[in-house]
């Protein structure tokens, strides 16, 4: 694989994270829209649930195969190929005049992004070393975390505005102008990369898309129709078919081939618990973002509007800290997986502990800010401190696991711990302990052993074949 060494790398991260940031927003600016979908469109509940569930479940499905088509076509033109097709899909959602019109376009959406998304993390892993990369790392996963909570707000007032009389339609077109300025900005920033792969594993993709199909599926639907057995059923053949994909891939590494999904990228010492503790950490926050906007509405008396302004005090918290993180000493950094999800969880219990008619913006305020301080805490560093061990050589690996996991964890965490707060009556407090206890044990088994993995693990992952 070539090193890329095209100038201005900030330019280039900021074209990156504007098209993370438009898919990420994308999966749930929509929802603040919904009710004046089926107003104009006349549709009923089963209909409108596709509006946002098609996106993010075919997201879900070919966020791999999209990571691994970058290695085939390059970086730059994969990025560049899923950016003008999302900003044209997106037209297209905008000017709809029917529901499955609109139900397709969400589909061209997400195929788009799960072409463009990838790369993003491939080409921050290719461009950047050293402190450059640990800084543009953590500007990344700021991106990641607020693009969805970001959506809801941008969404309740654009539709609030209702420009030009258009209701929810602008939600879907203000990406049109954005995209067109990021391919021109693209075109002439972002740097080659040549391809590595010179053909698809087709057995890998048809396996996995009906693997992830399969778990995918039922995560989303199974709450809404009380988890019938079809949906048990589906869950099951979803997990076999993914042990099939892993002796599958087992097959085509022996053979000499390039695997779908390349698992040798977690060999290393304590990459596997890292991933595992990032994808834990994710998907607990976008349970918190959605028992907490139900938390505010139904038991603190907020207005759907209110309740997303509610969270800036949180991603201010985040952003401080994705941004500062790399500045502290190293010994610093590797308490901070560790301390944030504790962090994290005092602030979710903090909230939960307030009573129903109750929201005191003076303990509000920094408490919200410590907890998103704490997420970014227990994602960024070892996000970070994983692509440094990986190397370069294994970046389109690391990111299909890094953009897939989060995905399939946020629809299981809203699904099973959304479920949870809607059907026991319990409250927040107990999703809110039942999800940071277990990030916070698995982040303190990730920092050990990624921290305790030394200084040869870079060039171990280098040597091992794939990828």
């Amino acid at each position: 694989m070539s090193r890329l060494t095209r100038p201005r790398p900030w330019v280039v991260l900021t074209v990156l994270l504007a098209g993370q940031m438009m898919a990420s927003m994308d999966g749930s600016i929509v929802t603040v829209a919904l009710p004046s979908i089926q107003h104009d469109l006349r549709v009923d509940d089963a209909v409108l649930q596709l509006v946002p569930s098609a996106y993010l479940l075919t997201l879900g499905v070919l966020n791999v195969t999209g990571a691994r088509t970058g290695d085939l076509i390059g970086h730059r033109r994969a990025f560049l190929g899923g950016l003008a097709a999302f900003t044209l899909a997106s037209l297209l959602c905008g000017l709809a005049p029917a529901a499955p019109v609109l139900v397709a376009a969400r589909v061209a959406q997400a195929v788009a992004a799960a072409l463009m998304v990838p790369q993003v993390f491939s080409l921050i892993q290719l461009r950047f070393d050293g402190s450059a990369r640990k800084r543009a790392i953590g500007v990344y996963s700021m991106v990641l975390a607020l693009g969805v909570a970001l959506g809801q707000v941008i969404g309740g007032l654009v539709v609030g505005a209702d420009l030009l009389g258009l209701t929810w339609r602008p939600v879907f077109l203000v990406n049109v102008p954005v995209g067109a300025v990021l391919m021109v900005v693209g075109l002439r920033a972002l740097p080659e990369s040549a391809p590595v792969a010179r053909r698809l594993d087709l057995g890998g993709v048809a396996l996995l898309t009906a693997a992830m199909s399969a778990v995918i599926v039922p995560l989303i639907f199974g709450r809404q129709y009380g988890w019938p057995e079809w949906a048990w059923a589906s869950l099951l053949a979803g997990l076999l078919l993914l042990v099939v994909l892993v002796r599958f891939e087992g097959r085509v590494v022996r053979r000499g081939g390039l695997p779908l999904l390349d698992l040798s990228v977690l060999r290393p010492a304590g990459v596997g618990a890292a991933l595992a503790t990032c994808v834990a950490v994710m998907g607990c926050y976008t349970a918190f973002l959605f028992v907490l906007t139900l938390h505010l509405q139904n038991e603190l008396g907020f207005g759907p509007l209110a309740a997303g302004p509610a969270f800036v005090p949180y991603a201010i918290g985040f952003a401080t800290l994705s941004l500062t993180w790399a500045r502290l000493p190293e010994g610093a950094q590797s308490v901070l997986p560790v301390a944030g999800p504790a962090v994290f969880a005092a602030g979710a219990l903090t909230v939960a502990a307030l009573p129903g008619d109750e929201w005191p913006p003076a303990l509000m305020i920094p408490v919200l800010f410590l907890a998103g301080a704490g997420h970014a805490a227990g994602y960024s560093p070892l996000v970070a401190r994983v692509a440094a061990i990986v190397g370069p050589e294994r970046a389109s690996a690391l990111s299909a696991l890094n953009s897939t996991g989060p995905v399939l964890a946020g629809v299981s965490a809203v699904a099973g711990l959304g479920s949870l707060y809607l059907s026991t009556g319990l409250g927040f407090a107990l999703v809110a302990v039942a999800a940071l206890l277990a990030a916070g044990a698995l982040s303190a088994a990730a920092a050990r052993a990624t921290w305790r993995s030394g200084s040869h693990a870079p060039e171990r992952a280098a040597r091992t074949p794939g990828g």
